[in-house]
C-alpha cells in the first residue's frame, strides 16, 4: 500500500509538470491517460490483497457517480471477478472445514470457482443426493489479514483518498470495521440468511436460498444453488424490466425492515442476482442488524414528521433520537430543510424518478462536512449507522436504473402505522402473498 500511495502521486506530479506546457486537448488526453493508469494501478493491489482493502474497493465501485469513469469501470470488476485462490487449496479448504473427504460430501464439486470476492469464493457443487448448490469457501488466514488491515486505518483512509479525494473516511471506516469483521463469521451468516430465507419463502418475486447445514461449518457456507444472470445485466434490459427490478429491491429493504425488523446491510449488485424464473435471488447475508421494534418506532417517529411537513416535531425528534445534536444554532425549518433530501422519495403521494445525481447528492451531503454547515451539527448513533448503507448502496442501484414509481405509496403498504392496500401489481402480489402465509399460519394453530 505505501508503494501504491508513492507510485501515485509520483505519476500525479509527473502529470501535471508535463500538463503546464500542454495545450487544452494535450491536456485533457494526459489526464484521461493518469485516470486509466490510477484505475488500473489500484484495482491491480486490491484484487491480489483480498480482506478489507479489496472489499473497501468494491464498496466504492458503486457509491459515487462523480467518481473518473476509468475508476468506477476498473472497481467494479472486484465485485465478481476478484483473482481466485488455487482449486487444490480451495477443495482442501472445503474438505478440512467440514472434516470429512469431498467424495463423502458432495456427488461433484467444479474446483474452478464460478465467483471470487475479498473474503470468499463460491464454487459450483452437487450433493449426494442430487441438490445443486452454492458452496462459499473463505479463504485461508483472512481473518489474520483483515485485522492487520483493519488496525491500519491511516493506509485505508489514504486509499479512500485515491478513489474519493476530498473525502473524510471517519465514518465509513467505522462501519467498515464492524461489518467485515461480522462477515469472518459463516456461522452467523447461515442464521441470518435462514432467518431471510423464512421470511420471504414463497414470495413471487424474491428469493433468498436455502442454507444446507449439513455442508456449512465456520468458514464453509452451503446453500442452494441459483441459476441466473449478474444484476448488472438488468441495466441493459427494457425500462419497464428496470422498474420491476427497482421496486422488488425496494420492497425487499423496507418489508424487512418495518415488518421483519431486520436489515440485511450491504445492498450492492454483487449480491443480487437475476434468477431465470424472473425472480430477484438476494445472496450474502454476513451483516444483518437486528433491531428492536422501539428502534424501528424510531424511524417512524422521523418519517412521520417529515410527511407531515412539521419541522418542529422533526427537529424534536431528531434531538430525541440523537441524530441532531441539541441546541443547533439553525432554525426548525432550516433543519427540516437540510434533512428534506433523505426523504424526498417519499414526501409526495405520486411518481418520483430516482437518478444517479439523486444518489450522488446524497453521498455528498452525507460525508461533505467541509461545505454542509447543518452535518456538522448531526450525528450518527448506533441505531442509524447500519442504515446509511441504504442511501449509500440502495439508492445509488436505483438511480443507476433510472427507476420511477410512487414510493410514496408503495412505502405505505410496508409502513405498519399505515398498511394501506396496494399501489403496484407488484404489491397485489405481495399482498396475495402475505394472505397466504396469514391463512397458513391461522391454519397450524
Amino acid at each position: 500500500m505505501a508503494r501504491l500511495v508513492v507510485r501515485r502521486a509520483t505519476d500525479r506530479s509527473f502529470t501535471r509538470a508535463r500538463s503546464r506546457m500542454a495545450g487544452d486537448e494535450r491536456r485533457r488526453h494526459l489526464q484521461a491517460e493518469l485516470e486509466r493508469r490510477e484505475a488500473a494501478d489500484v484495482v491491480a493491489a486490491l484484487g491480489h490483497m483480498k480482506g478489507a482493502m479489496m472489499k473497501l474497493g468494491q464498496m466504492a465501485s458503486y457509491l459515487d457517480e462523480g467518481m473518473p469513469e476509468p475508476m468506477r469501470e476498473a472497481l467494479a470488476g472486484l465485485r465478481a471477478d476478484a483473482p481466485p485462490m488455487p482449486p487444490d487449496l480451495a477443495l482442501t479448504e472445503i474438505e478440512t472445514a467440514l472434516g470429512s473427504p469431498l467424495h463423502q460430501l458432495f456427488s461433484e464439486i467444479d474446483p474452478e470457482p464460478v465467483a471470487a470476492a475479498s473474503i470468499g469464493q463460491v464454487h459450483r457443487g452437487v450433493t449426494l443426493d442430487g441438490r445443486e448448490v452454492a458452496v462459499k469457501v473463505q479463504y485461508p488466514g483472512i481473518a489474520d489479514a483483515i485485522r492487520a488491515d483493519l488496525d491500519n486505518s491511516e493506509t485505508i483512509a489514504m486509499l479512500l483518498g485515491i478513489v474519493f479525494p476530498g473525502l473524510d473516511p471517519t465514518e465509513l471506516m467505522v462501519e467498515l470495521r464492524a461489518r467485515i469483521t461480522e462477515e469472518l463469521d459463516y456461522r452467523r451468516e447461515a442464521d441470518n440468511q435462514r432467518r431471510f430465507a423464512d421470511d420471504f419463502r414463497g414470495h413471487p418475486h424474491i428469493w433468498v436460498p436455502d442454507v444446507i447445514g449439513e455442508l456449512s461449518a465456520g468458514s464453509v457456507l452451503t446453500t442452494e444453488f441459483v441459476d441466473g444472470e449478474r444484476f448488472e445485466a438488468i441495466y441493459d434490459r427494457p425500462q419497464p424490466e428496470r422498474e420491476r427490478v427497482g421496486e422488488v429491491l425496494y420492497r425487499f429493504v423496507f418489508r424487512s425492515l418495518n415488518r421483519n425488523f431486520v436489515f440485511n446491510g450491504d445492498p450492492h449488485p454483487g449480491n443480487y442476482l437475476l434468477a431465470h424464473d424472473g425472480r430477484i435471488a438476494f445472496l450474502d447475508f454476513g451483516l444483518v442488524k437486528h433491531f428492536h421494534p422501539d428502534e424501528i418506532e424510531q424511524f417512524a417517529r422521523l418519517i412521520r414528521a417529515m410527511v407531515e411537513r412539521d419541522p418542529a416535531a422533526f427537529r424534536r425528534t431528531a434531538e430525541e433520537v440523537a441524530v441532531l445534536r441539541p441546541g443547533a444554532p439553525f432554525a426548525d425549518d432550516e433543519i427540516f430543510d437540510w434533512f428534506t433530501a433523505y426523504y424526498e422519495l417519499i414526501l409526495d403521494d405520486q411518481p418520483v424518478t430516482v437518478t444517479s445525481e439523486y444518489s450522488a447528492q446524497l453521498l455528498r451531503r452525507t460525508f461533505d462536512a467541509k461545505t454542509n454547515a447543518i452535518l456538522k451539527h448531526t450525528n450518527v448513533p448506533p441505531t442509524f449507522a447500519l442504515i446509511q448503507r441504504i442511501n449509500l448502496g440502495l439508492f445509488s442501484l436505483m438511480g443507476k436504473l433510472e427507476v420511477t414509481a410512487n414510493w410514496r405509496a408503495i412505502s405505505e403498504e410496508l409502513w405498519a402505522w399505515t398498511d394501506a392496500e396496494p399501489s403496484t401489481p407488484i404489491g397485489v402480489d405481495e399482498a396475495r402473498w402475505v394472505a397466504a402465509r396469514s391463512a397458513i399460519s391461522e391454519g397450524g394453530r
